[in-house]
Parts: C-alpha cells; structure tokens; sequence
C-alpha cells in the first residue's frame, strides 16, 4: 500500500512540474484581413531590369495590391477578391497570364488557371483555354456551376462558352516581349530546355476576408514554346494552388514541374494541419527542403487562418506584394528582388 501511494505521489509532482499550455505564447490577434499577390518568380536581379521595367512592375503590383485592398476593406469575400486582382493582372501585359501569355510552340496561347475557396474547400481549374479574356473567371465557373473541378483543352472552352465566357481574339493576347522569346525558342534545338529566366510571370492571389474565410487564386500562359499540352502547377489543385479555412491559402510560381513532383501546396497544408507547423516554417520546409532540393526554383505567397502571411522564394526574384490590415493600420510592401533570407 505504502509503495503504491509512493508511485502516485511521484506521479502527480511530475505531472505538476509539466510545463502548462497556458505557459505557451498566446498567438497573435487575427488580422482584419490580409492580401498577398505575385506575378511570377525566377533567376532575375535588379541589374536584369532597367529603372523603367521597375517602375512599371511597381506600379503594376500596387495597382492589383490596392484594388483587392479596397474590395476587402468593403467587406468583400476573399473567393471574389482573388478572382479581381488575377482578372487584372491577367489584363496586364507585364505577366505571363491572359494578354502577355507566352506563346506554344505552335504559335498559340493556351492559358491555366485554378481558384480555390477555403470554407468549403470547393474548386474549379482549366487548362489549355484558348480564346477567353479571363480564364480563372471561367475556372471560377467550373467551381461555382459544375459538379466536376477541372477541364481541359476543348473541353474548358465549351463549357466557357456555355457560361457566357468573355472572348478575345488571338491578337489581343499577343505582346512583343512574348513573340520574341518565342522566336528565341524557335531557334534552339528541337530538346533543348527553356532558359530558367524564361519560367517566370505566372501571376496568383490569396486572402483572408473579414470573416476570416480564406482563398487562392493562379493563372499562367505556362512555359515559353511548351508542346504536346504541357500542363504546369498553376491549374493542378494541390500543387500550384490550396485553400482550406483550417490551415492556408497557398499560390505558388516557379519551375511546375518540381511544383508538381513535391505537391508544394498541399505539402504545406498538411505540414500545418498534421505536423502542426507555423505558416512560415511549412512555406520554408517545402520550398527549401522538399522541391528545392530536387533542383526546382520559385516561390509562394500564402496567408494563414490569422492572417498572417507569408512570402518564400528559393528564386533570386519574385514580384510579390502584400497587404495585413490590424486594427486601423494597414501594413503594405511591394517587392521584387531577392535573395530570401531563411
């Protein structure tokens, strides 16, 4: 008897001297919303753009920043906010999405797109789209009126044309910076990989909305002379894009292909759903440890169930900016360059 209360009361002075959650740091007090965008990240300095590039680009990426900012500041939910600034950038030919879109090796435009809403963890993404002004509204359109997440070729432009998609002509997609990489490509062998400074301006948005619901959104013209429908992260759910109210909302730029082979989105996910990690350390480990390490380049811009948010790129550069409104002040930045300190 006497050993047996000995064991109980050594038990109960260990369990005492445990330290208590409550000893844990409280987290932080969640934003009133918060906005991160990118247009597109790759192997470039601030000596590989002139003084005027920077300024537009600037200018660019504080234009889309303050729309959505305004929008949320209205009480706008983030599903529709995301779809704004990537419906503006896709107008924008400065980026690889919409006008400005590379060209395939044939000579075409086909665009991808993928939109994701984190409280219903709802859908919807298009690929090889030829001939629609916006395609992450009719990526949208998949998500919101059909019962399937993902079209491709033919197929998305039917059922755009169902949904009363807005149109455009082939030209109206076409900008000379695109056409003469095309022709650089044209020029190349036949297998010859496209320069890493080329794999750059697929643009992508996330937020949290007032009520603390949270979206992503990512659209891309894909890879400078891409064949045989090559299809990159941007539309793949899961690899490119991710939004669920439990965790994150993640876009991602960069070389698909790694994006793909490591699932860079949901790899964060689930990094903070089951491995409980911070936004932070899950946006470093993927890109760093887990599609870095296999020779992959880019980055991502994603937010948090508090709003906050975060920027990681293993890229020399990435146009990024973002937006945390706390309280009455907003905290804003606009970036292109790197390197990222981890």
């Amino acid at each position: 008897m006497k050993s047996t209360l000995a064991f109980l009361g050594t038990a109960f002075v260990l369990l005492a001297c445990q330290p208590s959650h409550t000893d844990a740091p409280p987290p932080p007090p969640r934003a009133v919303w918060s906005l991160a965008i990118h247009g597109g990240a790759g192997l470039f300095g601030e000596e590989d753009l002139s003084a005027a590039q920077q300024q537009a680009y600037t200018a660019s990426l504080d234009a889309a920043l303050s729309w959505g900012q305004a929008q949320l500041d209205q009480g706008a939910s983030a599903v529709d906010v995301v779809e704004g600034v990537v419906r503006l950038m896709e107008d924008d030919s400065l980026f690889n999405a919409g006008r400005g879109a590379v060209f395939t090796s044939e000579g075409t435009h086909e665009l991808d797109a993928s939109i994701a809403d984190g409280t219903s963890r709802n859908c919807g993404a298009v690929t090889g789209l030829q001939g629609f002004r916006h395609p992450i509204s009719v990526a949208r359109a998949v998500m919101d009126s059909s019962e399937h997440v993902f079209f491709s070729g033919h197929g998305a432009g039917v059922f755009a044309a169902a949904q009363g998609a807005e149109t455009a002509e082939p030209a109206w997609f076409d900008t000379q910076k695109a056409y003469s990489r095309y022709r650089r490509a044209a020029k190349r062998a036949g297998d010859e990989p496209v320069p890493l400074e080329e794999k750059r301006g697929t643009v992508g948005c996330v937020a949290m909305d007032m009520e603390g619901h949270l979206a992503a959104a990512t659209s891309t013209g894909g890879m400078t002379y891409k064949r045989h429908g090559r299809i990159g992260d941007s539309p793949i759910v899961g690899a490119g894009t991710w939004a669920d109210n439990r965790t994150c909302a993640i876009s991602a730029t960069g070389w698909g292909e790694y994006f793909i082979r490591t699932g860079v989105a949901q790899d964060i996910h689930g990094r903070m759903l089951h491995g409980k990690q911070s936004l932070q350390e899950a946006c470093e480990a993927s890109i760093f440890d887990e599609m870095g390490a296999l020779g992959g380049d880019g980055g991502v811009v994603a937010v948090d169930a508090l709003g906050q948010v975060a920027l990681v790129f293993n890229s020399t550069g990435m146009f990024r900016a973002s937006a945390i409104k706390q309280g009455q002040d907003v905290a804003r930045d606009v970036a292109m360059f790197g390197p990222y300190a981890r």
